[in-house]
């Protein structure tokens, strides 16, 4: 069997789970880095083991623009190719469809993609994209609760080894976000693995593992390095602001990664301003981070201290107690008490009963809300 989940443990709709595949044994919840073309910018593949990276995303669409996929088959694979002998997930090339859709042609046949290489056609047939992946239906309709029903009803009987849930990366307002998410998640089977596509804040990976969700995968951390920017407990650490010029702390205190140990802000903030191996080292040091949280959702909800974790998180994050109140009615619906996150004046705020659905969670036929 190409694919085996087994959940070993959670708290209400969150789960930490044992999902086994051909190349290595996963824990979820947790972060895929997105190697778009077979490769972590600026990190070797040694370095992602040695933060605990278990699988890595590539893109079929910008493989087989570069190097082709008739040449990596030649070389033994995708696997050898990179020197990678954890887990690879491929994702097939639609969202490419609408975000370059410039470039692409859509017939029944596929879509046929106009190389900003050299220009030469390329056609991805949905027949090539299933031949080259392991499969994971996704979960599409947008922000309609009805298109996301039939959709996952529709999936759901076709029994496939997991399920993803598309479409809530472009920008959509949280409260619409974490609704879908709840809806989806409600309706997917328990025993099968669940992946929020293009995920990749911390927030929204909390607030998404509460909600029942187990993988996630996004550029954010790698991409905003590039940009001078560390992912740190309380939220961002700007290296490029003056303030880090003469600053001998770590990035994070609490974080053992290599770069915190080796390396102080002011050091970072010069590099960051003016070389590559700032950006390098900022990339580890982000996924780290991730690699870090992935495990500590995991312990939480195994050991039984998911909720702890969660009022830790955001505590570190909102320490005003300026709790977003889409977090607030995602957890009301999760189960678990946030009460004392929230600053005295914000905790009045009209609870999730109180205010209307714009994309409602599952109810039953009184409508209440729905729950794992």
């Amino acid at each position: 069997m190409a694919l085996r989940f087994e959940i070993l443990g959670r708290f209400n709709r969150a789960r930490a789970a044992r999902l086994t595949l051909p190349h290595f044994t996963c824990q979820t919840p947790l972060f895929m880095p997105v190697g778009t073309q077979g490769t972590i910018k600026g990190l070797t593949t040694d370095q992602l083991e040695d933060i605990g990276c278990q699988i890595i995303l590539g893109n079929t669409y910008h493989l087989e623009l570069r190097p082709g996929s008739q040449l990596i088959d030649d070389l033994g694979g995708l696997h050898k190719f990179m020197n990678w002998k954890r887990a690879l997930l491929t994702d097939s090339g639609g969202f490419q469809m609408v975000s370059l859709l410039h470039l692409a042609d859509i017939t029944e046949e596929g879509v046929t993609f106009q190389s900003p290489v050299d220009g030469k056609p390329m056609l991805l047939t949905p027949e090539e994209s299933i031949h080259i992946q392991n499969l994971f239906g996704i979960v599409q309709g947008g922000l309609d609760p009805v298109l996301r029903d039939i959709c996952v009803r529709g999936l759901v009987e076709r029994n496939l080894p997991g399920y993803a849930i598309g479409g809530l990366a472009g920008g959509e307002d949280k409260d619409s976000f974490w609704r879908v998410v709840a809806q989806c998640t409600a309706g997917l089977p328990e025993n099968k693995p669940r992946y929020v596509m293009g995920v990749g804040y911390p927030l929204d990976i909390v607030v998404c593992s509460a909600l029942g969700a187990d993988m996630y995968d996004c550029v954010y951390p790698t991409r905003t390095a590039r940009f001078g920017t560390a992912l740190v407990p309380e939220g961002v650490l700007k290296l490029k602001q003056n303030a880090m010029a003469t600053d001998e702390r770590p990035i994070d205190p609490t974080c053992s990664c290599m770069v915190c140990k080796k390396y102080t802000r002011a050091y970072l903030h010069c590099l960051v301003t003016k070389d590559a191996m700032g950006s390098q080292l900022l990339s580890y040091h982000n996924l780290s981070f991730m690699m870090r949280l992935s495990r500590d959702l995991h312990m939480s909800i195994l050991e039984g201290r998911f909720p702890e974790f969660v009022r830790g998180f955001l505590r570190a994050q909102f320490p005003k107690g300026d709790v977003p109140q889409w977090v607030r009615n995602a957890m009301e619906v999760a189960g678990i008490d946030i009460s004392e996150c929230c600053a005295s004046a914000k905790c009045h705020a009209p609870s999730i009963q109180e205010q209307p659905l714009t994309i409602p969670v599952p109810v039953d036929a009184d409508g209440v809300v729905q729950q794992n």
